[in-house]
C-alpha cells in the first residue's frame, strides 16, 4: 500500500486493545467512542491487513493510529454504481429507525493511549496522574503549520484537569492531544430562552467579543422539556451540530467548519469521547495535517497540529435526546458517506460540497427539512462569468464565482447551516414548525429532553486569535484586505488519489453549474452578442 503523505506521528499496529495499566494509564477504548462502545474496537494502524474499513479509506491512514471493529461486529458498507444520495435513500427504506447501528469502519483516534484527570506541572516538564509522574514531550509541530503549543498554552492548561492522547515510552509521555476536561456540559447552567430564529442562533455566536476566542468556556441551556430534565442528562444521547470559527492568520478561512456531532453525555457531562464527522478535502495536504473522517471530539478540537480549538473558538448546539434512534440513524448514513467519499464517489468542492454541504445533504436525504436560504445572487452569478473572464482571463475563476453566488447559503456557510439547524431544533422543541413533519423529524422532536449551547474557546498558543466565521459574501469581502497580494493565504501541496485504488465502477463526477454557465456565455460572445449588434446597425441605418 503506498503511503500516505500527510501523517503526524507514527504507531505500530496492535491487535489488541492497549491493556489497562497502573498508575493512571488507560486504553483508548475504556470508554465510549460516540455512541458505542470503546470494547467492540481494536486499535491498529491503517496498514492493517485484516480491518473490515475499504482499502480506499485506509490509505489514507497507513501512518496513524486507527480504532478498528472487532471481528464479527456489523459494519457500514456501501452501495456501489450508484449515488450517495440514491444508497441513502435506500439504506433508511430498509434499515428500521430504531434498528441496530453499524459501526464506523474506522475511527482517527491518533494516539495508543490515553491519560484521563492528569496534570501538567507549571513549567510544562511533567505530567501527572495520581501518584505516577512522566516527562512531557509533544509530537512535533508540521512543517506547514504555521503556529504552536509555546508558554500560553502551559499557562492555560496547568490549572485544570486533562485528558491527554499520546505514546508512553519509558517514564515519558509524548502528548498528541491534549484536552481540558472541564471543557463539559453544566447541567446547572441556568434557563435562557431565545427565539427559535437563525438571527437569535448568530447572536449566541456573536455574544462574545472575538467570537469567544478568549472567553471561558461556558454552557448555556436554551430548553428543557420539563423543569430539572437538563440535570438529568449524563449518559443521555446527543445529536450536535458544530459550528468552527475564523482563523486569525488563514484568510481563506473565514467561513469557519462544520460538523455533525454524535454521542452520550459522559461524567459530570463530559463531551470529549464524542464522535466528530469531520467533512474536509482529501485531495490537498493540510498544513495543519487533518484528514477526513470519525474522529474523537477531544482529537478533533484539541489534537496539538489539526485541532481546531488551538487556532479559533468553536461553538456546538447539543439536542440532548430520550433515546438514540435519531442520532443513530444520522451517524449510520454518514458512515455509509464516508465509504463513498474514500472511494471518491463524492468529491469535495469548496462551493458546491464543502463540510456544511455534505452534512446537510445527508440530514435532507433521511428527513430533516433544513431550510434553505437560497442563493446569494442568480443575477450576480450570471453576470460575474463575463466580469471575471475578461477581468482575470481565467475561465476557472470565473466558474467559481458563479458557483459560489448560486449556491445555496445553507449548504455554502457553515455559520448559516448552524443557525438554520439550531433554530429548526427549537422550532421542534417549541412545536412551531410550521410544515409537515417527516417521520425523522418527528422522532427528533418526541426525543428532545434538552437544548445546550456550548461555546469553546481559542487554546492559547503562538497562533493570531480567531473570531466568529462570516455568513455571507459581503461579510467575508469585509473581512480580507481587498489587495490580493496582501492576503494570509497558506499554500498546500496536492495529494494524489492513486490509480490502484479507483473502482471501475466509480461514476464520473456530475457537471458542475458553472460549466452550463460559462459555456453558454461563450456561445452567446460567439453568436448573440454579433447578432445583436448587426440588428442594432442594421436598425440604425434604416431608421
Amino acid at each position: 500500500m503506498q503511503d500516505n503523505p500527510a501523517t503526524a506521528v507514527n504507531a505500530e499496529d496492535v491487535a489488541n486493545p492497549v491493556p489497562d495499566a497502573m498508575n493512571g494509564e488507560t486504553s483508548p477504548l475504556e470508554s465510549k467512542i460516540g455512541l458505542f462502545d470503546g470494547s467492540d474496537f481494536r486499535i491498529a494502524t491503517g496498514r492493517c491487513s485484516d480491518c473490515a474499513a475499504i482499502p480506499q479509506a485506509l490509505w489514507y491512514f497507513a501512518n496513524e493510529t486507527i480504532a478498528a471493529p472487532r471481528a464479527g461486529r456489523p459494519v457500514a458498507g456501501f452501495t456501489p454504481r450508484i449515488t450517495v444520495r440514491e444508497d441513502l435513500e435506500r439504506w433508511a427504506a430498509t434499515h428500521p429507525p430504531n434498528g441496530a447501528i453499524d459501526e464506523p469502519p474506522l475511527v482517527w483516534i491518533a494516539a495508543p493511549e490515553l491519560l484521563r484527570n492528569a496534570r501538567l506541572s507549571a513549567d510544562g516538564r511533567f505530567i501527572d496522574v495520581a501518584a505516577r509522574r512522566w516527562s512531557f514531550a509533544l509530537v512535533p509541530k508540521l512543517p506547514l503549520n504555521r503556529s504552536y503549543y509555546g508558554e500560553t498554552s502551559v499557562a492555560f492548561l496547568n490549572s485544570r484537569p486533562l485528558s491527554v492522547r499520546g505514546l508512553l515510552n519509558g517514564d515519558s509521555f509524548t502528548a498528541r492531544t491534549i484536552w481540558p476536561e472541564d471543557f463539559r456540559i453544566d447541567s446547572s447552567a441556568a434557563l435562557q430562552r431565545v427565539d427559535a430564529s437563525p438571527q437569535a442562533i448568530r447572536a449566541l455566536v456573536r455574544a462574545e467579543p472575538r467570537g469567544g476566542a478568549q472567553s471561558p468556556f461556558a454552557t448555556t441551556l436554551l430548553w428543557e422539556r420539563s423543569p430539572g430534565s437538563a440535570r438529568r442528562c449524563e449518559d443521555a444521547p446527543v445529536l450536535a451540530a458544530m459550528l468552527n470559527g475564523a482563523q486569525g492568520d488563514d484568510d481563506e478561512a473565514h467561513g469557519g467548519h462544520f460538523t455533525l456531532v454524535t454521542g452520550r453525555v459522559g461524567p459530570g457531562g463530559a463531551i470529549g469521547d464524542w464522535l466528530a464527522n469531520n467533512f474536509y478535502s482529501l485531495d490537498l495536504v493540510s498544513e495543519k495535517g487533518i484528514i477526513a473522517s470519525m474522529l474523537p471530539l477531544d482529537n478533533y478540537l484539541a489534537d496539538l497540529n489539526s485541532g481546531q480549538a488551538w487556532y479559533r473558538p468553536s461553538y456546538l448546539l447539543v439536542a440532548v435526546l430520550r433515546s438514540q434512534n435519531a442520532a443513530a440513524r444520522i451517524q449510520g448514513a454518514l458512515e455509509r458517506t464516508y465509504n463513498h467519499f474514500y472511494r471518491h464517489q463524492l468529491l469535495y468542492q469548496h462551493a458546491t460540497m464543502n463540510c456544511a454541504g455534505v452534512s446537510v445533504d445527508v440530514l435532507r436525504t433521511l428527513g430533516w427539512r433544513v431550510p434553505s436560504r437560497g442563493a446569494t445572487s442568480w443575477l450576480a452569478a450570471t453576470l460575474s462569468v463575463p466580469y471575471f473572464v475578461l477581468r482575470n482571463r481565467n475561465a476557472r475563476i470565473a466558474g467559481d464565482a458563479f458557483n459560489y453566488l448560486s449556491e445555496d447559503l445553507t449548504r455554502l456557510f457553515p455559520a448559516v447551516a448552524f443557525e438554520e439547524i439550531g433554530a429548526d431544533l427549537l422550532r421542534m422543541a417549541a412545536g412551531e414548525l410550521t410544515r409537515m413533519q417527516t417521520s425523522l423529524e418527528a422522532t427528533i422532536a418526541q426525543d428532545l429532553e434538552a437544548i445546550f449551547f456550548l461555546r469553546v474557546p481559542q487554546l492559547p498558543s503562538s497562533r493570531a486569535w480567531g473570531d466568529y466565521p462570516v455568513v455571507s459574501a459581503r461579510e467575508y469581502h469585509a473581512r480580507v484586505p481587498s489587495d490580493p497580494a496582501q492576503r494570509q493565504i497558506i499554500p498546500v501541496p496536492e495529494r494524489p488519489f492513486p490509480a490502484h485504488l479507483r473502482d471501475p465502477d466509480v461514476s464520473a463526477p456530475p457537471r458542475q453549474r458553472s460549466e452550463i454557465a460559462v459555456a453558454m456565455w461563450a456561445a452567446l460572445s460567439v453568436v448573440g452578442i454579433p447578432w445583436l449588434m448587426w440588428r442594432w446597425w442594421r436598425n440604425r441605418a434604416t431608421a
